[in-house]
């Protein structure tokens, strides 16, 4: 394995700055501030692009018929800002609006406050719906924390700490529009695959392209020379987002950019970052950032196969120095040495032909004889705190962690959360910075974020949704100590005249459509969803009416109390 330590973080302190808000962070992560600054580019004649108002941009191409938008945003505060730079330059009504994935579309409602027709069109991939509902039902909980790791949405707004960036945007969601209001529209118009439309007297080829998202598209707009995408990033593309994710074919996102640099497009405008003009700057940059990407999977396969497992892989592959010379694949965003790893995982699971990872022991059992093996706690925090001394981070961590994981110390949740800051002030990766600092934070008792282990309903989103959907969901939530021994099956009868079921048994919840039922739940789908989310209990609402056990009510009531929700215990 050659001697060259990946560039996740700084080996010293020397590349970290304060930044204007006194945080501290690598140099690079603080410039990256610079590429995301907030512009309306107008990089073609009518086309215009926002910068910077969130973690995506919002965009507007002037077509015969009217102004079509191409994504907007996490907010209908945020389309709404887009949409008042688009009215200092021009009057033309929004008549289309385009999904470049299922990601920045929450901010729809805004284009109707604006005037546009109620039945304007709106296109975007057929699995947009579907996406949407897979990160908010059952694994909102992990996924929702995710998010608020990644995108530091806990970290301070100033001081060592505070939030410099995003990698992709300045923030998840800018403050300044808060309260945040959801505005999301579903597509009128869907496709599968590619595709031509017209849309607002343009012809535009659409064509599949999955990037972080498998209903990504590339919108080319012929008569422009303007190309819309969510494949070139303003940072090395993500293969592995710290927040989760399911796995991003670097494969699959080759072939989307062979695409888009085919196209000899004058403009590319993306999702994130600024618009890119000229041909040949095209070509140039987005050639490199397309090898980089070919590079890491490349290079993670050649190791793979000459038997590296995963720990070695991230340390055995670094991008080629030139890289750090363009912020197109700079690590500002992830960082490398992950996405290797991930290429492995995704290729062939989480098994590398690590001996000792075939059956591992618990952690906390393992923490604890490392700890014995090594002398005795004292032992190791003296170990650790040398280390964290020689700027040796990986180690101090490691170390760190087996303290924390055997036992519940003040001091060694510190201790390795000053190892977690230490990485967190050298790394020029947003991800990466702003997740150990979160973690930093919770291991201090500076932030509380207990909340991000337990699912939390919404009942605007139980309300949007079908109902039989707030009934599965408890699927994953059953606590099989207390369901062992159960065989009930109950139905839900809605008021919308929905009927749905579940079947406890085995120490699993099985979905069902109700029928054969022992006892069913009748009830609207507005009383259940006051129980899911805490606005009253099952007891309470039963006594109100509002929900009626017909049948065997004891053995419902019971089946019900072995979900994690505490309405349903009360």
């Amino acid at each position: 394995m050659p001697d060259l330590p990946p560039r996740s973080f700084a080996p010293d302190a020397s590349v970290t700055v304060t930044a204007d808000a006194g945080q501290l962070a690598h140099r690079d992560h603080v410039a990256q501030s610079a590429v995301l600054a907030r512009q309306f580019h107008n990089p073609a004649p009518g086309v215009w692009c926002l910068v910077g108002n969130g973690l995506s941009n919002q965009t507007f191409i002037e077509a015969p018929d009217g102004i079509v938008a191409i994504d907007t945003g996490e907010s209908i505060e945020e389309m709404r800002e887009a949409i008042g730079e688009l009215r200092a330059v021009t009057t033309t009504p929004i008549v289309a609006v385009l999904y470049t994935h299922f990601h920045y579309v929450a901010g729809t409602a805004a284009v109707h406050e604006d005037g546009a027709a109620p039945d304007i069109p709106i296109w975007a991939h057929e699995r947009v719906e579907h996406n949407r509902s897979r990160t908010a039902s059952a694994i909102s909980t992990a996924y929702g924390r995710g998010l608020v790791e990644q995108f530091g949405l806990m970290l301070p707004a100033d001081g060592p700490d505070g939030l410099v960036n995003v990698g992709l945007g300045h923030f998840y969601r800018n403050p300044a529009h808060a309260p945040f209001t959801n505005g999301y529209v579903a597509a009128t118009h869907t496709f599968g695959g590619d595709t031509t439309i017209d849309v607002a007297g343009l012809t535009v080829h659409v064509t599949s392209a999955p990037s972080d998202a498998d209903d990504s598209v590339t919108y080319w707009f012929p008569a422009l020379g303007v190309a819309v995408n969510n494949l070139v990033w303003p940072a090395l593309f993500n293969v592995f987002a710290i927040r989760g994710e399911e796995y991003r074919d670097p494969r699959v996102l080759l072939a989307g950019l062979d695409h888009l640099l085919s196209l000899g497009a004058e403009h590319l405008v993306g999702a994130h970052g600024p618009p890119i003009s000229g041909a040949a700057e095209i070509i140039t940059r987005v050639t490199k950032y397309r090898d980089s990407i070919q590079f890491l999977w490349d290079q993670a396969v050649r190791n793979i196969n000459a038997g590296l497992g995963s720990a070695d892989l991230g340390h055995a592959v670094s991008l080629p120095a030139e890289c750090d010379d363009d912020y197109l694949t700079a690590e500002r965003y992830g960082v490398a040495e992950h996405h290797v790893r991930q290429i492995r995982t995704g290729l062939f699971g989480w098994f590398d032909g690590d001996e000792a990872a075939l059956f591992p022991l618990p952690s906390a059992v393992r923490a604890r004889r490392m700890i014995d093996g090594f002398g005795g706690a004292t032992r190791v925090r003296e170990h650790a705190r040398a280390a964290l001394d020689d700027d040796d981070l990986r180690w101090a961590l490691e170390l760190a962690t087996w303290l924390v994981r055997a036992g519940d110390h003040d001091a060694d949740k510190r201790l390795l959360a000053e190892g977690l800051r230490g990485i967190a002030q050298r790394t020029p990766a947003a991800n990466i910075r702003n997740w150990c600092l979160t973690r930093a934070l919770t291991l201090e008792g500076a932030v509380d974020a207990s909340r991000l282990y337990r699912h939390r309903f919404s009942k605007r989103q139980l309300l949007a949704s079908p109902p039989e959907d707030a009934v599965h969901i408890l699927r994953v939530l059953l606590d099989p100590d207390g369901a062992r021994a159960l065989d009930v099956h109950l139905a839900w009868a809605f008021a919308d005249g929905t009927t749905t079921g579940l079947h406890v048994r085995n120490s699993i919840a099985c979905p069902t459509d109700g029928a054969g039922a022992a006892a069913t739940i009748a009830c609207s789908l507005e009383a259940w969803a006051d129980v899911l989310t805490g606005a009253t209990t099952l007891s309470a609402a039963i006594e109100a009416g509002d929900v009626v056990i017909d049948d065997d009510a004891a053995a419902a009531v019971l089946a019900l109390a072995a979900f994690e929700v505490e309405g349903l215990r009360s």
